[in-house]
């Protein structure tokens, strides 16, 4: 048996124990200290934001944005459909209620056609969303040109889920710095990791400000133990905050490696009818945190779940892509708004898409055997089309 390929496994730098003995040395290591400090530091000044608030995980960020944004009991948040459920669960904690919206084929992410459609029946009703969860899928920038004119339009403030998407950029500019706020994740499979964290940003230094007190169970400030709003334990670690330190140090050396395993992929496996990769859209760099595909099933008799399980088999992960929102039992009845008449978008793409294993720390030889169980499969159901 090969050593397990995995997915996207965590990648450590080499320099991550210097913050750690710092944190150590100095007995910080509750959620607050030096590296929680530098680490929000760090993440705005490479974001180009004017701050950041370190928390426990990007959907503790997710979700408070959407308490700054005062999203409540009655309201409703349009939030992308094609995501992990990490993006829409908060809308859930605060008692509002999710409307999904398809992803378009040029980036797998938000229609704007789609999202249009909804903010006109909304405001027929009288009845516009509190916020815009936007995602940035497998790293790939949304068309945020289109997205931002529309939310602005109706005056709608735009949280940028950035969770996979740190290290991208979008027509120059930063992902996850066009909203209202930003959100990314260091989960352990995400480009950088803290092992589990996550980070709030933003221009507006008084909601960041806001964000922190919240995160700390809202304590006001008396001698006593005194709160007058609900609160929460989101706080990240100063330990952990100096693993994301170190981790940062070398970000542009990742999303190059992921870079790079995509083009292998790419030139190994692109002149294969009816294999097609996610596209990248014009004047954008992402971060290819995951290589993915999709399979036409005019043109290839295997499916996403075959290639998994053949992978499987010579102890490789592998993963469908994320089963669109508005498919699941939890959201049953939330209303979705689709990419065209009778074109769901987000659904297509969850049955035909495939994501790959695509870690930086994935060697070549490792990458090599990837490709060849994918070649065996493909190459010979192609040979029958």
């Amino acid at each position: 048996m090969n050593n397990r390929i995995f997915l996207s496994s965590p990648h450590m730098s080499g320099n991550e124990q210097a913050y750690i003995k710092e944190a150590f040395d100095t007995n910080w290591i509750a959620p607050l200290g030096a590296n929680v400090d530098g680490f929000e530091a760090e993440i705005a000044t490479y974001a180009g934001s004017e701050g950041a608030s370190a928390v426990s995980s990007g959907t503790a960020a997710i979700h408070l944005a959407l308490d700054l944004l005062g999203v409540g009991q009655g309201d409703s948040v349009f939030c992308s459909s094609l995501t992990f459920i990490a993006t829409a669960n908060p809308i859930l904690y605060l008692g509002a209620e999710p409307v999904f919206i398809d992803s378009d084929d040029e980036s797998w992410n938000m229609s704007p056609i789609a999202l249009e459609r909804a903010f006109v029946e909304s405001k027929a009703e009288g009845n516009l969303p509190k916020a815009v969860l936007i995602v940035n899928l497998y790293g790939q920038s949304a068309k945020m040109d289109e997205l931002m004119t529309l939310c602005d339009a109706y005056g709608v403030p735009v949280i940028e889920d950035a969770a996979e998407s740190l290290g991208a950029s979008y027509k120059g500019k930063k992902s996850g710095t066009f909203g209202k706020f930003g959100v990314f994740s260091f989960n352990g499979n995400k480009i950088i990791t803290t092992s589990g964290g996550g980070m709030l940003v933003s221009d507006d230094i008084e909601q960041l400000k806001r964000s922190r007190f919240l995160a700390t169970q809202a304590r006001d400030q008396a001698k006593h133990y005194q709160h007058s709003v609900v609160g929460y334990n989101y706080r990240m670690s100063n330990v952990l905050a100096g693993i994301g330190r170190a981790q940062l140090e070398i970000l542009d050396e990742r999303v190059n490696a992921r870079r790079a395993v995509f083009e292998r992929y790419v030139e190994a496996l692109g002149e294969i009818d009816g294999l097609e990769f996610m596209p990248e859209l014009e004047d954008t760099y992402g971060n290819r945190w995951l290589t993915t595909l999709t399979l036409d099933p005019e043109k290839i008799e295997l499916t996403p779940y075959n290639l998994i399980d053949a992978l499987a088999e010579e102890n490789i992960e592998a993963r469908p892509v994320w089963k669109p929102l508005h498919l699941q039992p939890l959201f049953e009845g939330c209303k979705y708004y689709s990419h065209g008449e009778n074109d769901d978008v987000s659904l297509r793409l969850f049955e035909r898409g495939l994501c790959l294993p695509s870690g930086s720390n994935m060697t070549v030889e490792e990458q090599e055997q990837v490709i060849e169980v994918l070649k065996k499969h493909l190459i010979v159901v192609n040979s029958k089309v």
